[in-house]
C-alpha cells in the first residue's frame, strides 16, 4: 500500500495549498489506492522521518520497495505509471517532464518570491513592485503558450496538475483572474474529479481538528 505523509494541521491561509495535495491528486488521477500518515507536532523532525524526508517537509511517499521525497519527483514517479498523466510515447513523456519542471522552476519561485513581499515592512514594499512584474511577465508568456488549447500539451497531463498547484497560490490575488485564458484554465483542471476528491482528502484532517 502507497502511504503519503501530510501535516495533521496547518495555518488557515496554508490550507488546501499544502504539497501533499499534489501527490494526492495525481494518485486519484492514477488510480492508485493509498493512506495518509498524518504528521503529529514535533514528528517532522524526528529522525525515523528524517530517513524518509531530509527536509522534515511533506509530502513523502512509500512503498513496500521505495520512499521518495519533493512533490514533483513523486508526481513524475506516478504519472509514469499512467497514461492519464502522462503519454506512453517518447515525446509525449519528455514533453511533460519538461512541464512539471517548468511549473517547479519558472512559475513557482516567482509566485513564492511575490508571496515574500507580503505585508508592511519596509523591505516588502520595496521589493514587491518587481515581484509582482516578474510574476505577471511569468503568467503572461504562460497564457500566450496556452492559447485555444485546453491544457498545455492540449491533452491533460502531469504538467497540468504541477501547474495548476502553482497557480493556486495565487488565490488570494487577482493575477491569475486578470488573465482570462489562464483562469479557464486553471477552472478547468480544478473540475476534474480526481482533483474534488484529493483536496476533499486534503482538507479532511485540518477540518477534523478545527471542530
Amino acid at each position: 500500500m502507497i502511504t503519503v505523509s501530510a501535516y495533521r494541521w496547518v495555518p488557515e491561509f496554508a490550507q488546501g495549498l499544502v504539497k501533499d495535495l499534489r501527490v494526492r491528486w495525481a494518485l486519484e488521477e492514477a488510480g492508485l489506492p493509498y493512506r495518509e500518515h498524518l504528521l503529529e507536532a514535533g514528528e517532522k523532525d524526528a529522525a525515523a522521518y528524517r530517513a524518509l524526508q531530509p527536509f522534515g517537509q511533506v509530502p513523502a511517499l512509500r512503498t513496500e520497495g521505495l520512499s521518495l521525497f519533493e512533490s514533483g519527483a513523486i508526481v513524475l514517479h506516478i504519472a509514469q505509471q499512467c497514461e492519464a498523466l502522462m503519454p506512453h510515447d517518447a515525446a509525449g513523456r519528455a514533453r511533460t517532464t519538461s512541464w512539471v519542471f517548468a511549473a517547479l522552476n519558472s512559475i513557482e519561485p516567482a509566485v513564492d518570491a511575490l508571496g515574500d513581499t507580503e505585508g508592511d515592512e519596509a523591505w516588502a514594499v520595496a521589493r514587491r513592485p518587481a515581484a509582482l512584474a516578474k510574476v505577471q511577465m511569468r503568467l503572461d508568456q504562460l497564457q500566450a503558450w496556452l492559447g485555444d488549447k485546453d491544457y498545455l500539451e492540449g491533452r491533460f497531463t502531469a504538467g497540468d496538475l504541477m501547474m495548476t498547484t502553482v497557480l493556486r497560490n495565487l488565490r488570494q490575488t487577482d493575477i491569475v483572474a486578470d488573465r482570462p485564458r489562464l483562469s479557464a484554465y486553471v477552472a478547468r483542471c480544478q473540475a476534474r474529479p480526481a482533483f474534488g476528491t484529493a483536496l476533499a482528502d486534503h482538507m479532511r484532517p485540518f477540518e477534523a481538528t478545527a471542530a
